[in-house]
């Protein structure tokens, strides 16, 4: 396996145009918000076969009970399907307060499961030879830095080295100022810019939006057409998925039904750490301290690298179509793209994996998700058909951590047997 610091590692392999060569780059845990985030630590590799489903009462509920008391979750969303059962409940309220039960059949905003879609859309034009993986951002945008050494191929992979908008404290405070603001997916660019890269193209990871960004607005460019209009005529329409949208730029509602998505401190805030002080994260255990409900966040500030509202059945759908390529892409592109997902570190093969906008977590490949208000996570085990869809309306517990991820590694963990 290559080093996570040799440069031009992807593209080198790229460059002859043999798709089924693509060697996979590394990865970090994702975080809409927070390239750096790095989430408790995955299950390992599956060694058991699951358990069927008749014991999964018993195995979920305690964890999703454990979880929303102490990371103070309102309420949570948890589909798991099985070749014998599907188990979809809901828990706690849609608002604090109120007594609104959640539902199941609930709409969510899914932030970072959204660049999945993306990137099923990137590769599918690259089936249609009109993408290569190996072109570089300069052929479509002459005012990116370093343009002519970043390739598409590195924006999936998230090796650009480009700098992430929504870790500019400007950026952080507007969004606390007017939540309400609507943003242009030229000026999120520009905010990232504006600053120096991270590192140089395709010698490390380093998880940020603007690559998503700027993948959608090539997209947008090749084909004519609005990210949205894509997204729902190859994934949505195709897959069936009825209940998944891309909202109209401007629209920030969520449709009913549906909850309201909650988090403690700031935009600004959490840019330093998502924990809160000593203080106020007693206060928040002792439930003196209520988080804030910013559903109304206008989701273009998140535009294509997270801006997709969803089901957790429709969810469940896409994941395993995702996975396993069904109606999405071909047997080899799809073949390249799940052996593109390597582990960040070579020397550990039960950390997190990344690749061609596919996540791993032990045996599952999806995707998370985690925007203010809401954190999801979506998994596809394709060797067991298992698939595990988590929806919280809470980003961050008050003193950090994701709960979505949170309850996902715990039911894999109970699930395969694994310590």
């Amino acid at each position: 396996m290559p080093d996570p610091g040799t440069p031009r590692t992807a593209s080198a392999m790229l460059r002859g145009g043999v798709i089924g060569l693509i060697c996979g780059v590394m990865i970090s845990t994702s975080a809409d918000d927070r390239p750096g985030y790095i989430a408790s630590s995955p299950p390992p590799p599956a060694t058991v076969t699951p358990d069927p489903g008749a014991a999964l009462d018993a195995r979920i509920v305690p964890i999703v009970d454990r979880v929303m008391r102490s990371m103070a979750v309102p309420g949570v969303v948890v589909r798991v399907r099985t070749p014998s059962t599907v188990w979809s409940h809901a828990f706690g309220t849609r608002v604090i307060g109120t007594d609104d039960p959640i539902g199941a059949g609930d709409f969510f905003r899914v932030g970072s499961v959204t660049k999945t879609m993306v990137g099923t859309v990137a590769l599918q034009l690259v089936r249609e030879g009109r993408l290569r993986l190996d072109d570089p951002v300069s052929r479509f945008r002459s005012d990116v830095p370093g343009g002519t050494g970043i390739t598409v191929a590195d924006l999936l992979d998230m090796r650009s080295g480009l700098f992430s908008y929504n870790e500019d404290p400007a950026f952080a405070w507007a969004l606390d100022r007017n939540p309400a603001r609507v943003w242009e997916p030229e000026e999120l660019l520009a905010i990232a810019l504006r600053e120096a890269p991270y590192s140089a193209p395709d010698t490390e990871f380093r998880y940020s939006n603007t690559n998503t960004v700027l993948m959608a607005l090539i997209i947008e460019q090749v084909t004519g057409d609005s990210i949205a209009t894509e997204l729902s005529r190859r994934i949505f329409g195709p897959l069936g998925l009825t209940q998944t949208f891309f909202p109209v730029p401007g629209d920030a509602t969520v449709p009913p039904p549906s909850p309201h998505g909650y988090m403690y401190g700031s935009n600004a805030s959490a840019l330093i750490s998502p924990r809160l002080p000593d203080d106020r994260l007693s206060a928040a255990r002792a439930g003196t301290l209520l988080p804030t409900d910013v559903t109304a966040l206008n989701p273009t500030w998140i535009w294509a690298a997270g801006g997709v509202i969803s089901t957790a059945a429709d969810l469940t759908t896409y994941a395993r179509a995702l996975v396993g390529g069904t109606g999405l892409l071909d047997g080899d592109l799809q073949r390249a793209r799940v052996d593109s997902a390597a582990p960040l570190d070579p020397l550990d093969p039960t950390a997190n994996h990344y690749g061609l906008g596919l996540e791993s977590f032990g045996p599952m490949f999806g995707h998370d998700g985690a925007i203010p208000g809401f954190q999801t996570f979506m998994g596809h085990d394709p060797i067991r058909d298992v698939t595990i869809i988590v929806f919280c309306t809470m980003r961050d517990g008050p003193a950090g951590g994701r709960p979505a991820n949170e309850i996902a590694y715990d039911i894999v963990r109970s699930m395969y047997g694994a310590p």
